[in-house]
Order: C-alpha cells, then sequence, then structure tokens
C-alpha cells in the first residue's frame, strides 16, 4: 500500500520530564482503584523514573508490567455438590452454551476425585476448574484441598442450588485458614421463583421470595455458628438479573492487579456497565503501549502508516471485536439464537466495516477521516496534553466503535427477547 498520509507528529507541545510525569499522573488518578490494570505502587515508580528524567527506566517498567499482565495465570475453582449447577455456572463464566466446544458437561455425575479443567475460549491464561463436591469424598477438607491442589488456585467458588452442607461450610473455614478467598453461590433462582410463582399466583412477590431464599442460606451458617458471608444468588441462564454481576465486581476487586485485565476482558457483556468496564481496562492496556513508544520519541518524527500498520490495525480490531462479543462468530451465534439472518444482525454495527476501503474512498482517506473524528472528540489524547502516533490513536477509536457496537448489540438483542 505505501504511504498512506503522512504529517509531523511529536510526543507532546511542550516534551519535558515534567509534562511526561504530569500527564501521566493525570490519566491514572481519574481511574478508580479497582479498575486500574498496573497497581498504584507501580505507577509511582514509574512517575518517580519520569521525575528522574530517565526514559528508559520508565518504558523498562511499564513493559515489565504489560508483559505481567499478559502471562499472568489466573485459576478459578467451582466446587458443590453435584446436580447444584457447578457446570452451567462454569459455562456461564467462559461466555459458551453447554452444547459448545470445550463447554462443561451438564447433568453428569460425579464418582471420581479427578478435577477437570476448561479453558477460556478468548482468553487463554484464564482456566476454570471444576472440583468434585466434598460430599461425595471420604475425607476431611483439609485433604480434600490437598488432593486438588489448592495452592494453584487464585480463589474458590462454592455452589449450592438448596442449602449450603455443613461439609461444604468446613471446607469453607479450611480454605480460609489456608489465607484463599472463597464466595458462596446459590444458584437456580429463577426456577425457585417460578416455582414460587406457580405455586402461589396469587401471593407471590418476587423480592420477599428472593429474601427467603437469601435467609435460608444464611440460617445455614448461623446454624453451623459461623459467621455469615456474602452469599451471591444467581442465574446461570439469565446473568444480568440477580446477584452475578455484584458477584464479578467482587472478585475483580479481590484479584490481583496483574490479573485483573484479563480477567475483566474475560467477562460476558451482560450489561453496559460491563462493557465500560472491559473498554477501560483495554484503553489503559492500549494508552501504556502508546505512552512506552511515545516517550522514545524525544524528537518529531515524520508519522507514516505502512502495510505493517495496516496489519496491526488489522490484528487489533479483530481482538476487541473478538473480546466485545460481535466478531464474526460472535455475531452468527446471536442470529442463530434469535432466529435472524446473520445480515440482519451485522447492519446494526460499524466495526466490521472499519477497514474497508470502498470505490468512493480510500482506505488512507477513510482513516485519516478517523483521526480527525478522534482528534475533535479527545482535545488531543483524553485531555493529558499528549499526542500519540497515528496508530495508537487508531487503535483507541477502533476500540471506542466496537464498544459502542457491544452496547447497540446488547440492548437490540434484549428488545428481541
Amino acid at each position: 500500500m505505501g504511504q498512506l498520509f503522512s504529517d509531523m507528529e511529536t510526543m507532546s507541545k511542550n516534551n519535558n520530564d515534567g509534562d511526561l510525569v504530569s500527564s501521566f499522573n493525570a490519566y491514572f488518578k481519574n481511574i478508580k482503584a479497582e479498575n486500574k490494570i498496573i497497581s498504584q505502587e507501580t505507577i509511582k515508580l514509574i512517575e518517580l523514573q519520569l521525575d528522574k528524567g530517565s526514559i528508559q527506566g520508565a518504558n523498562s517498567l511499564i513493559s515489565d508490567a504489560l508483559k505481567n499482565i499478559g502471562d499472568a495465570p489466573i485459576n478459578i475453582a467451582v466446587t458443590g455438590e453435584s446436580g447444584g449447577g457447578k457446570s452451567s455456572f462454569i459455562n456461564a463464566l467462559l461466555g459458551i452454551g453447554p452444547e459448545e466446544e470445550g463447554a462443561a458437561e451438564i447433568g453428569v455425575i460425579e464418582t471420581t476425585m479427578k478435577r477437570t479443567s476448561y479453558k477460556h475460549p478468548k482468553i487463554k491464561t484464564l482456566t476454570l476448574w471444576d472440583l468434585p463436591g466434598i460430599g461425595t469424598q471420604k475425607f476431611p477438607p483439609n485433604a480434600y484441598l490437598e488432593e486438588v491442589k489448592f495452592k494453584e488456585y487464585d480463589f474458590f467458588v462454592v455452589v449450592s442450588a438448596t442449602r449450603f452442607t455443613k461439609l461444604e461450610l468446613d471446607l469453607a473455614k479450611a480454605i480460609g485458614i489456608m489465607k484463599k478467598n472463597y464466595y458462596f453461590v446459590r444458584t437456580k433462582v429463577d426456577t425457585d421463583l417460578e416455582n414460587e410463582k406457580r405455586s402461589k399466583p396469587r401471593t407471590f412477590e418476587r423480592e420477599k421470595t428472593l429474601k427467603q431464599i437469601r435467609s435460608y442460606s444464611v440460617k445455614t451458617f448461623s446454624d453451623n455458628s459461623m459467621a455469615v458471608p456474602q452469599i451471591f444468588l444467581v442465574s446461570n441462564y439469565d446473568l444480568s438479573n440477580y446477584d452475578f454481576p455484584v458477584l464479578m465486581d467482587t472478585l475483580i476487586k479481590d484479584l490481583n492487579v496483574q490479573k485483573r485485565h484479563n480477567f475483566m476482558l474475560s467477562l460476558p457483556d451482560i450489561t453496559e456497565a460491563a462493557i465500560d468496564r472491559k473498554h477501560k481496562a483495554t484503553q489503559q492496556f492500549i494508552w501504556l503501549e502508546a505512552f512506552k513508544a511515545g516517550v522514545l520519541a524525544t524528537f518529531p518524527v515524520v508519522g507514516i502508516l505502512r502495510d505493517n500498520d495496516v496489519e496491526k490495525l488489522n490484528r487489533s480490531l479483530n481482538f476487541y471485536r473478538r473480546i466485545f462479543g460481535v466478531d464474526d462468530e460472535s455475531l452468527e451465534l446471536v442470529a442463530k439464537d434469535l432466529q435472524v439472518p446473520v445480515g440482519q444482525v451485522k447492519e446494526i454495527i460499524k466495526s466490521p466495516h472499519l477497514l474497508k476501503a470502498s470505490r468512493e474512498e480510500t482506505l488512507g482517506k477513510k482513516l485519516l477521516k478517523y483521526l480527525e473524528k478522534f482528534a475533535s472528540a479527545n482535545g488531543g489524547l483524553l485531555a493529558t496534553g499528549l499526542y500519540f502516533r497515528k496508530t495508537f490513536c487508531l487503535q483507541l477509536h477502533f476500540l471506542d466503535t466496537v464498544t459502542e457496537d457491544a452496547k447497540v448489540l446488547l440492548r437490540w438483542t434484549y428488545s428481541k427477547h
């Protein structure tokens, strides 16, 4: 393709160390602690290097942080009695249906001690582990935890469709003693509500029934002289309802900061808030890469988009579409679920057409328009005073477009149900 367009780009209007520190600080100070993908300690260390004028030192810290984010494994253990909704809960976290490839098999009777791993289809560092219920074993919680290699997991989710057994409570105690986080999840809440409504059509009250379900679970803990933890009421088939979004927020907050980014990217787009959170995480990653590339550009450079730049943009766009569930494969699944032509689904979104040229407009002119649109909307870059290279500005524009597509698709899908 050769040169698409060229102009003069600089890192910032006044590229000095003080500006770099203030720009870096300005970006991260507006992001909540639980949403940051690098620790506050790392942010301070980078600022310190910039303040000392050590561009290479700051670059090295950012490179290490990005590598740690990309490589950090996330292991989630899910346990509970057979029939309690473990497999459906795992599939919900994987974002796949029960009949799709790689899904946890539903309705399987546990007969062995063997744990089963399930890799997330989009986030390769995330693994969910289906552990057999402790009630099926013949040894105490401590031995059970050793057998299932408890040290490997970031946290445990204890799942039940009725009430938590004493064995499960004892297991939670042992997990706590071993300094691991655990969460109690009460599944099949939608089924309970339907059954109650069917049996008491005139007196049924949704909130009252939910309160009764929660109280019933709480009583289990008080009956066993245990402090009552937070109990999450969920439906594995209606994730935007009940406590599933609250559970996800809790897990994100409790996770190691290095693992937070990829876990946020793995979450299903069940609400606009979930989509926004995923957007913020991805934006930070792009911003850090752009800052790292930019701080080395201490002199004006000619901005040229070559073939390999366009290839990189295409890879980035495809990654964003996949993570936000607006890639071709995801759109085909949506169309199949709603029993509509896939072309009808594609009509409502913009991202599939971002890198497609037309007879009326070359790709170069199209990308230039995107840059102009991005610059006018962001006033430089996110009001930090930095002017990053074109490829990063375009990545941020692509991310914004994909994010809006995900929201449009979510609203459209709900309107069809």
